[in-house]
């Protein structure tokens, strides 16, 4: 059933009219429910247009950020396929917990129920990772020489 959104030019409210078909569109005549008047106006509401996930992924590796900000309002596959795609790119491999979630977003599962089928995903190794480069950090600072005002290493 096809609805249409009119504004009346006479108070400048909107209202709708919905037909029951489109041959019922075409031959009505809108009134203003407010006026009963024929001055009215049809209104277009803005349209979204779906864009494929390739062209938003060329969008965010060329720094768009606004393709990085509609990520917040994507649907569980895109982001699958995002972080698959980004996750590919990475030398480092990035884990079973990394391929669960992308597997778990890819058949729509959402991030909130996989946190919570997940509560610990990371958790454990992000800490380890933290400890292990804070002390590789330290270690590397300890060993290494130190320089006098001359310049020379002692």
């Amino acid at each position: 059933m096809p609805i249409y959104e009119y504004r009346c030019n006479d108070t400048g409210k909107r209202f709708e009219i919905a037909y029951k078909t489109y041959a019922d569109y075409d031959a009505a005549v809108p009134r203003s429910p407010f006026t009963g008047s024929t001055n009215v106006t049809r209104v277009i509401r803005r349209v979204a247009l779906a864009r494929s996930s390739s062209i938003q992924l060329d969008r965010i590796e060329a720094g768009d950020m606004n393709a990085l900000a509609e990520l917040e309002h994507a649907d569980p596959q895109t982001l699958g396929r995002v972080m698959r795609h980004f996750g590919g790119k990475l030398e480092d491999d990035l884990g079973p917990e990394f391929d669960e979630v992308v597997e778990r977003l890819e058949s729509g599962q959402t991030p909130e129920a996989i946190e919570a089928a997940m509560p610990d995903i990371g958790r454990g190794d992000l800490n380890s990772m933290a400890d292990g480069a804070i002390a590789d950090s330290i270690a590397s600072e300890a060993a290494a020489p130190v320089s006098t005002s001359s310049g020379l290493a002692e």
